[in-house]
Formats: C-alpha cells, structure tokens, sequence
C-alpha cells in the first residue's frame, strides 16, 4: 500500500478555524487527520502541502518511520507547526491502518482499559464576566450530563493581577461552588497569565473552593517557573499543553511537582508521541489529560487514547458547545452520560469517524476567527465579530 496523495480542508468554525487531511493511497482505503493551531490554520495547511512530498509513495503503515521521515528531512526544526503537520499526517495513517485490519486505533495500542471516560467541559462560558452569568451557563453545561468543566476567570489580566479583579475572579468560583452540586469538578485555566508570585498569591486565594486543577499557572517561557509554583499551590497543577516535545514531557517529570501532564497530540506529531509521554507519566507516577481544543477528529483521537492509557485522568471537550452545524462535518461524535459525566469511546475501524465534505465546503475558512485571551470579553468566544471590532477600533 503506497500513499498517493493529501488533501486539506479548513473550516471556520465560529469563534476559531479547524484544519482537516486526508490520506489517499493506491489500495482505495483513506485516513483522515487534524492539523488546528490556533491563528496558524493557513500556515500548517501550506506546511502540509509543502511536506507531503515526503509521505507520497511511502507506506502508510508503516507510521513511526513515515512520521521520523517527516521531521527529520527537514534539517531545520519548525516547531509547533512541523509537529502538526507530521500529527495530521501520523494520525490519519493511524487511520488507515486501523481501517485495513478492522479495528479500531485503541487495539492497535494495546486495547481497551476502560468503556468510556470522564470528560470537563470547555467553551461553554460565553457570557458576561460576573458571578451570576457564570452560573446560569454552568447550569446549562450540567444540564447537557457533564460533572465537571473548566473555566479562566481572569479576565485580560497578564503578569499581575489587581486586588479587585482577583476578588471578582474569586466570587465568580465562588458562587458556582456554592450553588452547584458539591461533586461538581471545576478547573482553573490560567492561560500561562501570570508570575510565579501571582500565580501562588492567587492559588491561595482559591483554596477553599476544592478546585480540581491550577492549569498553566506561569509563563510559558521557561519550565522552571511551573515547578516552584506547583510545590507551593494549594491545587494540584496542570501543564504541558503547548509542549511540542516528548523530551519536553521529561525535563517536566525531572522538575518534580507536577503529576498531571497535558499532551496536545496535533502540537506533539500525532497519536506514537502522544503514547511515549502517557507511558514517561506512568513511569513518573503521574497521569496525563490531554489538551484538546480543536475540531471533532482531534477529539475521536483523544478518545482513541482514553479508551487504551491506564493512566488517563480526563479528557476536555469543546464540542458539545461549538456551533450546531458543526455536529454535521462528522460521522460520529462523542455522547454524554449524565449518569457520570462520561464520554462514550469511538469504536469502528480505525480513528471511527470520518467527514462530510458536503457540510464543511459550506464553511470555508474565515481569517478573523481565533481567540485572543488578551481582547476584553474574550470569554464570550465571539471569533469573527470580537476580531473584527478589535479591527476596527485599531
């Protein structure tokens, strides 16, 4: 089986764009992948063209040294875009491999270890920064059968934050603590916002909220930062999300204090990197929680990895609050269990979803639609009309 040639498709998707491949090969089997990265949609699309000379005429199944291919004829590294654009490919002949035997990837990974997965929603707070907006849509994501869910509350603080926008930032947490089931999980997304002193000054300020995680807590520019936060917070902390190395992943294990690492597998080269940090974590003693924020394939690969990592803690999910017409560019999508909270696990030949190209040429790519967390009102996720003010004042 050879590859014979890749395609792309972009999505504007409301408040961010999505980038979708697909693999052909001479056997007629194809395999699909994402490549979103945030503000950087056309740039990974024409990294895949640029590169897929690399993978045409290679077999498909053979993923690790395709993948290995990809990076290293490159004699320079490009980062984050490389590894997506190796991921979008790695992932999609994960695909076609599965496809091929008739299972699904998970089996290919060693089999299930579990039957579904707790799951926290994400983009669900589209609303006004106050404490009883907050709650009314928290409500909203409980009513869809989620137990748990993730929010940033800061606002555009950076660096610093005033004394009066942290006490708000803690009434927000506060009153979904009070008025919300006890059980419910609520996690801190920090956005990588703040100092070491900040970040601590403010994980004690929530301490007595129970919160789950304190993700992101300091800047992204040095490692060291997250580990003296983490063995000071309060809360447990969470990161790792923007690395694009597994060796990333071990210097973070060799730092100590974390015990929760967040693989993005589109920023890491695919689903094989994606497994090498789940079994450093589990050497470690720790556990991973994928980031995921992109489109529904980067979620069925997400779930791919939940249904076969022993040490799998939770998985985040944007999907059930994106647009409705977004549930219709895919064959399959995750459901809720309100019993639990969980998210069922895809279970057909290979990644188990595919697309509809119909649905998605409807939606093509919209150069204004991403997020800035530094744009006030950012959390209301408006993408196209939020970016397009913000042009319009400039």
């Amino acid at each position: 089986m050879r590859i014979t040639e890749i395609e792309t498709f972009t999505v504007g998707a409301g408040w961010k764009n999505w980038l979708f491949v697909k693999v052909h090969t001479d056997a007629g089997i194809y395999g699909i992948g994402e490549g979103t990265l945030n503000g950087f949609i056309a740039t990974t699309e024409a990294g895949v063209h640029e590169l897929k000379h690399l993978a045409i005429g290679q077999d498909p199944r053979r993923i690790n040294s395709l993948a290995k291919r990809m990076l290293d004829s490159v004699s320079l590294d490009g980062g984050h875009i490389h590894r997506t654009v190796i991921a979008a490919v790695e992932v999609a002949c994960w695909d076609i491999l599965g496809k091929s035997l008739g299972v699904p990837i998970h089996q290919l990974l060693g089999g299930q270890v579990r039957e579904s997965e707790l799951g926290y929603a994400n983009g669900w707070y589209r609303t006004e920064r106050t404490p009883e907006s907050f709650l009314e849509a928290a409500k909203a994501v409980l009513a869809k059968g989620f137990r748990a869910f993730k929010l940033d509350p800061f606002g555009t603080a950076q660096g610093f934050i005033s004394h009066e926008e942290l006490e708000l930032s803690y009434d927000i947490c506060r009153m979904l603590r009070d008025k919300l089931p006890r059980d419910t999980r609520i996690l801190i997304d920090v956005h990588a916002r703040f100092t070491e002193i900040a970040a601590i000054k403010s994980a004690e300020r929530f301490a007595n909220l129970d919160i789950y995680w304190w993700e992101e807590p300091t800047s992204r520019d040095r490692q060291e930062t997250v580990h003296e936060v983490a063995r000071r917070s309060p809360i447990p902390v969470a990161t790792g999300e923007m690395y694009d190395t597994v060796g990333q992943f071990y210097a973070l294990a060799a730092g100590g204090g974390v015990n929760i690492f967040q693989p993005e597998p589109m920023s890491l080269g695919g689903i094989g990197p994606s497994m090498q940090v789940a079994n450093l974590a589990l050497a470690h003693g720790s556990y991973i929680a994928p980031h995921q924020s992109g489109g529904p394939v980067a979620t069925a690969v997400c779930l791919q990895l939940a249904a076969a990592v022993p040490n799998f803690l939770i998985q985040e999910h944007f999907d059930a609050f994106n647009e409705e017409w977004t549930f219709d560019i895919v064959t399959w999508r995750p459901k809720v269990n309100p019993k639990n909270g969980h998210l069922s696990l895809p279970d057909a030949p290979g990644l188990g979803v595919d697309l509809n190209l119909d649905a998605i040429t409807q939606h093509p790519y919209d150069p204004n639609a991403y997020l800035n967390t530094n744009t006030e009102g950012w959390e209301q996720r408006l993408g196209t009309v939020q970016n397009k003010a913000r042009t319009k004042k400039g």
